[in-house]
């Protein structure tokens, strides 16, 4: 097959994050399998071939031809435009298997990668590995959702959504989105006839020129409590001193809060901000924030502990499946932790290392059974926040370091018994990794949201001696790609 040619074949299997592998038969009659992102197990699809390196095939989905076995019509009007949830058109259990038998072959993978012999046998089973978990809550569980300003069509109406598949530019309308719950919908489809009715245009990073970026709406499952942030570009209508404030921006930016404000919401608000983002690059950003009305934060429940959330400090987006998560996380810990109290003689509490802690969710889960507890987070308003949390909630036994972890780990004196690690969607900074294993603490806990990041860094721990002893997924980001995934390693006597 050459690079251009059209062919038809039969989805086999999705490796993760969505790449199909369809079988097909090439002219000659030579079988073939082509990798064609964003197509579902069992479908038969016509595609074109985009790349030919070798005997690898990468081809563009063009259409489904025939449905796969298990595959509904999503009521979502977005589906297939915007760039989300993949899984829709299947039943949850579908989704979910897909997703475990993902992460089990990356992490039968990676173990293999290591060349560890005495690790065959174990990557082969993975015993150790307990599959994925369901999230208690399946539709309008999103706790933070983004949505970008913009136009479907060039030059058409103002649409606030998502970017379509596949394009920098198109917006796809997000007033119908199922993993965000009725009270983003009203608050998107209100901000949206707000601004078209007065004509204010959505930033074009290419031109340089208009207003409207991003809308950034995060909404407490638990406690109900919504934070709503406007962000925008410099206003340009401003006559005076540069950077002065201009009464017509004020205008709309009251009117915007009090659109806001006359909703009939399920939720309350707790806060309407607006943000500055000076930036070109297609991302939310906070060069500047003020508000419009009430605070600059929500609270959120979580296995009863209260957080305080602000609008760019990370918190898991599933407050329903991030107490799933962390139950795990915490049993794992807890079962690690009273081995190792067995064998001290003195019974004392361990320190522990929380690194990439976010606003310090773990860190203060693990607070009753640690002596100390140190969290490493980069973002500074993060650390604000989860120093305020470990205040609301009478803990006294974490400190909260704002940097990167490979600069603060050479800065802490303190040496840890156990280390947690939950870092961004890349993974572990290669150079930090060194820094983490040097301490030769017998547990660390990985906590992953992309399982190819963890894949990649699992052969590090097991080169040093770690090997995996318990691992679970739970779906996190039902219907979408995404998947979080724990792996707890155990460091032997002898290494």
């Amino acid at each position: 097959m050459k690079k251009g040619e059209i062919a038809e074949g039969t989805v086999r299997e999705i490796r993760f994050p969505n790449k199909g592998i369809v079988e097909f038969m090439s002219p000659e009659g030579e079988a073939l399998e082509c990798e064609v992102k964003n197509a579902i197990p069992g479908q038969k699809v016509r595609f074109r071939i985009a790349k030919k390196r070798g005997s690898r095939l990468q081809g563009a989905l063009l259409e489904v031809t025939k449905p796969g076995p298990f595959e509904t019509t999503p009521e979502c009007p977005s589906y297939g435009k915007c760039g989300g949830c993949l899984y829709l058109p299947l039943p949850a259990g579908e989704e979910l298997g897909i997703k475990e038998e993902q992460v089990r072959r990356l992490l039968s993978d990676a173990v293999n990668s290591a060349q560890d012999e005495d690790l065959q046998g174990l990557a082969d089973t993975l015993e150790w590995f307990e599959g994925a978990l369901p999230s208690p809550v399946l539709y309008g569980y999103r706790n933070k959702m983004e949505f970008s300003f913009g136009d479907e069509v060039k030059d058409g109406p103002l649409t606030l959504g998502m970017h379509k598949r596949g394009s920098f530019y198109d917006v796809t309308d997000a007033g119908g989105c199922e993993i965000a719950d009725e009270d983003y919908r009203g608050i998107v489809s209100a901000a949206r006839d707000f601004f078209a009715q007065r004509q204010v245009p959505y930033y074009h990073r290419m031109r340089k020129e208009g207003y409207l970026r991003h809308l950034l709406v995060r909404k407490a499952s638990h406690t109900g409590q919504i934070l709503i942030d406007l962000v925008t570009a410099q206003w340009t209508g401003a006559a005076g001193p540069e950077g002065a404030a201009d009464p017509a921006e004020e205008e709309l930016l009251k009117g915007f809060a009090d659109a806001m404000l006359s909703l009939e919401l399920s939720g309350e608000i707790s806060g309407i901000l607006h943000t500055r983002n000076l930036s070109q690059a297609d991302i939310v950003r906070d060069d500047g924030t003020e508000v419009l009305y009430g605070r600059k934060w929500f609270e959120e429940t979580l296995l009863g502990l209260r957080f305080i959330v602000t609008p760019f400090s990370f918190f898991q987006p599933n407050s329903s499946g991030a107490e799933l998560l962390y139950s795990k996380a915490r049993q794992f810990i807890l079962e690690a932790l009273t081995y190792s109290r067995d064998q001290d003689s003195e019974g004392r509490k361990p320190v522990i290392f929380d690194l990439y802690c976010g606003t310090g969710t773990i860190a203060q889960l693990m607070s009753p059974v640690a002596d100390k507890v140190i969290g490493v987070e980069i973002v500074p308003e993060a650390v604000e926040a989860a120093k305020e949390n470990a205040l609301r909630n009478g803990i006294g036994n974490c400190e909260f370091i704002a940097g990167d972890v490979l600069a603060v780990l050479d800065e802490i004196e303190t040496r840890p018994d156990l280390i947690i690690l939950d870092p961004p969607r890349d993974g572990i900074h290669p150079k930090a990794l060194p820094k983490i294993l040097a301490y030769g603490v017998r547990n660390i806990l990985y906590i992953s949201c992309k399982p190819t990041s963890l894949a990649r860094d699992l052969p590090y721990f097991i080169k040093a001696g770690y090997r995996p002893v318990r691992g679970v997924c739970v779906d996190q980001f039902v219907w979408t790609t995404g998947i979080e995934t724990i792996v707890l390693l155990e460091k032997s006597d002898e290494s």
